[in-house]
């Protein structure tokens, strides 16, 4: 696979950052900025530029109100696109739970599909093992479909993700896909309730997570609601909210980033990395 090593300094070991192209009319952050096929490239190439690692695709908004995509507009969206890049040598990876947009995307050569329903059609397994795709379990407190405005426990969040892997991940590995192709990730924001508290909580304990199921973990904070609650900031200023969010994440063994504004992660760790190198020539 096409992903660039990186040094492993004591202390944190950068992840892969994955950088958000969305390909949408109506994404929270950046909808319609991207939706032509020139559009996307353009910046899925600048984001490669700054460091990305992995460039995601993604056809379709999940935050609460979106509007819902079919499956043949988001292949319509996708085909240009995930071509050129393909052709180009860029690992992609495709974010929809519709399993016609992920057959599309694995023939189309995606390296990684991400599932914000976290795979949940038993009907598609035997094609997902066979695909060869890297696949990102996803949480939600929802289960199907998008976010949605619901408040939650975060105690209970906790225990249902831990309760919600451990079946999802036997229920793929029974059905053929190695474990070594499996990544998950547990949600934020709205994902996983209206308030900050059970984002807060599942940052803070990411290395429980690890330890739990011995997979790569993906997570994004980039630029989430529970951010833009906990500091009272709006859309344009949560940079800096986001950066402190993905910098912990980084520090609690996050595998993989998948961020808005890759150029910015990527000289955070360098400083970080740098500062923790230093540590080691003592006084």
């Amino acid at each position: 696979m096409d992903e660039r090593s990186h040094p492993s300094p004591v202390g944190i070991r950068r992840p892969s950052l994955v950088g958000i192209v969305n390909i949408t009319t109506d994404s929270f952050s950046d909808g319609s900025r991207f939706l032509t096929a020139r559009a996307a490239v353009t910046h899925a190439r600048r984001l490669r530029s700054d460091g990305a690692d992995v460039i995601e695709l993604g056809p379709a908004a999940s935050h609460p109100g979106a509007r819902r995509v079919t499956a043949d507009e988001e292949t319509g969206r996708l085909a240009d696109v995930i071509d050129q890049l393909v052709a180009e040598g860029v690992p992609v990876s495709v974010d929809s739970f519709q399993p016609a947009t992920q057959r599309f995307a694995a023939a189309r050569g995606a390296l990684y599909l991400n599932d914000i329903q976290g795979f949940a059609e038993p009907a598609a397994y035997e094609e997902l093992a066979a695909s060869g795709c890297r696949l990102v379990v996803m949480h939600s407190v929802q289960r199907r479909g998008p976010a949605t405005e619901v408040r939650t426990d975060p105690t209970e969040v906790c225990r249902g993700i831990e309760e919600f892997f451990a079946e999802r991940l036997g229920a793929l590995e029974a059905a053929g896909v190695r474990r070594d192709r499996l990544v998950i990730d547990p949600g934020l924001g709205h994902f996983l309730g209206s308030g900050p508290e059970p984002s807060l909580r599942t940052l803070a304990h990411l290395e429980r997570l690890k330890a739990r199921f011995d997979v790569p973990v993906l997570v994004s904070p980039s630029r989430k609601s529970f951010l833009r609650t906990l500091t009272g900031s709006a859309l344009p200023e949560i940079g800096p909210a986001t950066l402190a969010a993905e910098l912990y994440a980084a520090r609690s063994g996050a595998d993989y980033i998948r961020t808005h504004d890759v150029a910015a992660l990527r000289d955070a760790l360098t400083v970080f990395e740098a500062l923790e190198l230093a540590k080691e020539g003592g006084w």
